[in-house]
C-alpha cells in the first residue's frame, strides 16, 4: 500500500469524524465566538471544511505563495454551506491521494510570501500537518459547542453526552 493511500485512509477515517462536530454546528450562531480575540463558529468550521483543499494544491503545485494568492477568509451563511464545503473538498482530497504515489508525495512541497519562505516540506509531511490541523481545529470547535450546550459528538470514542 502506497504512502498515500495509507494517509488517503486516514483522512477518510477522521473525516467521518470530523464531519459529525461540523454537523452540530447551529446555524442561528454561525457568528458567536466564546470570546472577543476567538474566531466566530461558523468561521472555524468552514477553516476545517476548507483545509482538505490544502493536500490537493500541495500534490498539484510545486509552491504556494501567499503574497500571489492571498487568504481570504469565507465566513459561510448556512451550516449547510460548511457541510458542503468539507465533501467537496475531501472528495478532491481523497481523488488526489489515490493517483499519487510514493515518488509524488516525497517531493518537497514550499510555501512562501513573496522571498519569505515560510515553510518547506515533503508532501506526505504536508498531508500529516494537515490532518494534524484538521484535528487540532476540531478540538476547538468541541470546546465551542460545549460553551454553547450543544451536546458533543465522539471522535476518539464517547464523550459526556453519548454514556
Amino acid at each position: 500500500m502506497t504512502i498515500a493511500k495509507q494517509l488517503s485512509e486516514e483522512l477518510q477515517q477522521q473525516s467521518a469524524n470530523s464531519k459529525k462536530v461540523l454537523e452540530r454546528i447551529p446555524e442561528a450562531k454561525l457568528t458567536w465566538k466564546p470570546h472577543e480575540k476567538s474566531t466566530q463558529i461558523g468561521r472555524l468550521g468552514m477553516h476545517i471544511a476548507e483545509l482538505p483543499n490544502t493536500i490537493v494544491r500541495a500534490l498539484e503545485t510545486e509552491t504556494f505563495d501567499f503574497a500571489a494568492s492571498p487568504f481570504k477568509p469565507v465566513f459561510p451563511n448556512t451550516a449547510a454551506e460548511i457541510i458542503e464545503t468539507f465533501e467537496k473538498s475531501l472528495a478532491k482530497a481523497v481523488d488526489a491521494l489515490e493517483k499519487a504515489s510514493d515518488e509524488q508525495m516525497a517531493v518537497v512541497w514550499k510555501v512562501t510570501r513573496g522571498e519569505q519562505l515560510i515553510y518547506e516540506m515533503p508532501r506526505s509531511v504536508v498531508t500529516r500537518n494537515t490532518l494534524n490541523h484538521i484535528i487540532h481545529h476540531r478540538g476547538q470547535l468541541t470546546v465551542y459547542l460545549r460553551l454553547l450546550d450543544i451536546p458533543v459528538p465522539g471522535t476518539f470514542g464517547p464523550t459526556a453526552d453519548e454514556r
